[in-house]
């Protein structure tokens, strides 16, 4: 009897999803006009940032 294993690239993929929101955080941290969408734009950036590198992690 055989096992077979599949690869999966699913921690690429979570990466990606994850990066290309982190990336429309940084468009909103350096295109908002006020100070506070700013302060939300480097939240969103960095837990997303966080997020990408935490799924290429827990995936490998």
């Amino acid at each position: 009897m055989s096992e077979a294993s599949i690869d999966s690239d699913m921690e690429i993929g979570v990466a990606l999803a994850l990066g290309a929101v982190a990336l429309v955080g940084t468009v909103l941290m350096f295109g908002y006009p006020s100070q506070l969408g700013r302060a939300w734009g480097f939240a969103a950036a960095f837990v997303f940032a966080l997020g990408a590198v935490v799924a290429v992690q827990v995936f490998e």
